[in-house]
């Protein structure tokens, strides 16, 4: 198993859609990281190809240049969701209740996901449905930083380091056959942490796991 039960909890194990159930129409991490993450995107996503943004919110950060076949939007505020212009549809789902998605096997060339893995309390099961959602080739990218709401990360993520927690994304990964080894980028701050939590430019640490099905 690769998460004992004690390191899903989280300190507040209310439902999970109560906490969410106000927008919030704020960015979670700074805007060197935001940067850093669409340059990636540039990079690594394809123009018209499809692409699922798990646990989204009202911004996307993918290229403005960059037009896509569809994005699909997932999240746990529809109200934040509607106002994302990126997203040509989108669902409200708590994948900590139920992980399976409503989505068609090899439909997308892309998952996205941006500052949200902590939250994940079954990622074995999550990363196996991206494996199975995802087409041959297809490319899943994690991205994260050391900022989250504290009361709604598992124990797993609250107690680990900066290094630990690149190891515990990669795991999810290796955890299910049929991904390539994940590829880590790591451009790490050299900010005080007292100012990184104020938010001063480029304070942010930034972290990328990116793996791909493999052509089995």
């Amino acid at each position: 198993m690769l998460l004992k039960p004690d390191q899903r909890l989280k300190l507040d194990d209310t439902d999970d859609k109560l906490f969410y159930s106000y927008p919030r129409f704020v960015t979670h991490v700074d805007e060197g990281f935001i940067q850093q993450l669409t340059d990636l995107y540039r990079e690594r996503l394809q123009p018209n190809t499809r692409i699922l943004d798990m646990m989204s919110s009202w911004v996307s950060h993918l290229p403005d240049e960059i037009k896509f076949a569809h994005v699909e939007g997932h999240g746990l505020n529809a109200e934040e969701l509607a106002r994302n212009p990126r997203l040509n549809h989108y669902f409200v789902q708590n994948l900590n209740e139920n992980p399976a998605l409503p989505l068609p096997d090899q439909d997308f060339d892309a998952v996205i996901n941006c500052v949200s893995v902590q939250y994940l309390q079954y990622p074995e099961a999550i990363f196996s449905e991206i494996h199975r959602i995802l087409k041959p080739g297809g490319v899943a990218i994690f991205s994260f930083s050391n900022r989250m709401f504290f009361q709604k990360a598992i124990q797993a993520w609250r107690d680990n380091s900066e290094q630990g927690r690149v190891e515990l994304v990669k795991r999810y990964f290796t955890s299910v056959p049929g991904f390539t080894t994940p590829e880590i980028i790591a451009s790490k701050s050299t900010a005080p942490n007292f100012l990184q939590w104020l938010g001063v430019p480029g304070g942010d640490p930034f972290y990328a796991a990116i793996a791909y099905r493999q052509n089995l």
